[in-house]
């Protein structure tokens, strides 16, 4: 089995990265995160801090810090010889590093020079429910209204949100502004252009931060090239991977599972050949450390480690 690292394995997604490698047989797994975080404990087993040193000899490294800290710490897994899955912006749209979910582009994993990004916890489900849409018909132009849980802003964030009173409940933005966007809608935007490998695609997103633990939602409006009925996008996304047809999406429901849920599609009168559906999805689990997880056991796959 591959020596792994999880840097980050104090935060909400480095949990359930130690959980779910635990649940898919990686028995050699070192738990590493800040100077601050080192000495805790996570599932009962003690943490270390992440340094060069302490970064050398993995197979595996994934990392779920942010991203200074993965333009710090990343370049010295490499040098040992690691995959890197890094799930920061930090590399995201470099050209030369790979931005993958397996189900969508998995044959992009395979051209990694050790690094590749894990994409944006919104921008994975949306991927996985436009991919059969866009083989079967073509894609014109994606909007996209999200509703994030807290849990996307770190462990904090979450614990924040179960200690404060329910009236204290709010919509929220906790993005970077520039005036006419949140960073987080532009990356929705550029990473979705970079996975369907579609870069003149017309995406436009509008992000929110909403009073809900785990699972973020999405209302999707697509146009494509060619008719497709609602019927027609139905039985192809019933048959995607990784992908649940459901009555309605919600967090709720997407808790803890592994799939996007995908539901309410029907025609959208507002635009030609269009279509409204929304969808449901674990934005800590295939939002963030399983989809990580998927793309480093695709690599491993071709590229058996030594015994």
């Amino acid at each position: 089995m591959p020596r792994v690292a999880v840097v980050g394995a104090t935060g909400a997604v480095g949990g359930v990265m130690v959980d779910l490698l635990a649940e898919r047989g990686f028995d050699d797994v070192s738990l590493l995160a800040s100077a601050r975080s080192a000495g805790k404990e996570v599932r009962g087993r003690r943490v270390e801090e992440a340094t060069p040193e302490t970064l050398a000899g993995f197979d595996v490294c994934f990392f779920s810090v942010g991203s200074k800290a993965s333009r710090e710490l990343v370049p010295h897994a490499l040098k040992g010889g690691a995959l890197c899955v890094d799930k920061s912006e930090a590399f995201r749209l470099e050209p030369d590093v790979p931005l993958v979910v397996p189900e969508v582009n998995g044959g992009r994993a395979l051209e990694n020079d050790g690094l590749i990004a894990n994409p944006n916890c919104s921008t994975i489900p949306l991927t996985l429910v436009l991919k059969p849409l866009l083989d079967a018909a073509g894609l014109r132009s994606v909007r996209v209204a999200t509703y994030q849980s807290v849990s996307g802003k770190g462990a904090q964030r979450l614990q924040q949100l179960l200690d404060e009173p329910q009236a204290e409940h709010d919509l929220s933005v906790d993005w970077t502004f520039d005036g006419e966007e949140f960073d987080e809608e532009a990356k929705i935007r550029d990473e979705t252009r970079k996975i369907l490998e579609l870069p003149e695609l017309t995406v436009s997103a509008t992000c929110v931060r909403v009073p809900v633990p785990v699972g973020h939602a999405e209302s999707v409006w697509v146009e494509t090239d060619q008719p497709l009925s609602p019927d027609e996008a139905r039985e192809l996304l019933a048959a995607a991977p990784s992908v649940r047809l459901v009555d309605f999406p919600t967090p709720g429901e997407a808790a803890g599972e592994d799939e996007a849920l995908v539901g309410r599609i029907r025609r959208d009168p507002a635009a030609d050949n269009g279509l409204v559906l929304h969808l449901a999805c674990d934005n800590l689990r295939k939002g963030a450390a399983l989809n990580g997880i998927q793309i480093a056991e695709l690599v491993l796959s071709r590229r058996p480690v030594a015994a």
